[in-house]
């Protein structure tokens, strides 16, 4: 077996990892939401369900057959990840979990008043344009597009600019913010905006910092921000 074919292998099962990391993700939030509320009629509770699995269906079809690679250095851990980013990444993950357990028990125990439909038809809009395509958009945009802040120089790591990355730096953020605020109007919970409000300041936290590591690190970035001025909103920052 040749290095080639090791290679191809590795990327393979590094692929189906991602897969199945992501599908048993699906799974352990649909049991998370209707495990607590404790009925499966909740419609906007299903509608968030399918948010996430048409993100993992859209990038399994979209980038598993043309950049695998790309997916497997999603599901594998790296030494050389930012330190700060890995208790960034624990504080997302954390309160994310708070948003869909607090958001649950709102729906079960009525906390919250009913909120109007066009509200909660915001946020569920708001919610498929942030993950569903937006952040799709960035991920088949940017062949380096992966979980954690590292240069990788290893897959000889170069500046994104198309797609999204004709407008603001930091794409796949700005779809991920648009998501979590938009879950606490779709699912009824105004307790949900707590953590929903503390997930977007730890990711433009984030944001900043890997816009500073990438100034710094990657080659070509400096000359991509002076044409691309804005981190994530444009016109504002």
């Amino acid at each position: 077996m040749n290095a080639n074919t090791t290679q191809d292998s590795k990327v393979r099962i590094g692929a189906i990892r991602w897969l199945v990391r992501e599908t048993l993700g699906n799974l352990i939030l649909i049991a998370i939401l209707f495990g607590i509320v404790g009925r499966w009629d909740w419609w906007m509770g299903w509608a968030l369900s399918v948010i996430y699995i048409l993100w993992t269906v859209s990038t399994a079809i979209l980038i598993l057959p043309v950049n695998p690679a790309m997916l497997a250095e999603r599901a594998r851990p790296h030494a050389d990840v930012k330190k700060w980013d890995m208790a960034l990444l624990g504080a997302i993950g954390l309160l994310m979990v708070a948003e869909y357990v607090i958001a649950s028990l709102d729906v079960r125990w009525s906390w919250s008043p009913p909120l109007p439909l066009v509200l909660q038809g915001i946020g569920l809009v708001g919610a498929i344009l942030g993950y569903d395509f937006l952040l799709v958009w960035a991920m088949v945009s940017n062949a380096f597009f992966v979980a954690t802040v590292r240069i990788q120089t290893d897959r000889q790591h170069s500046v994104a600019s198309s797609g999204p990355y004709r407008y603001v730096r930091h794409p796949g953020y700005l779809g991920t913010l648009l998501l979590h605020l938009g879950v606490p109007f779709m699912l009824n919970s105004l307790w949900a905006i707590i953590p929903a409000i503390m997930i977007a300041l730890v990711l433009i936290v984030r944001t900043a910092l890997e816009d500073k590591t990438l100034h710094a690190e990657l080659s070509g970035y400096k000359e991509y921000a002076e044409c691309v001025r804005y981190r994530l909103l444009p016109g504002v920052w």
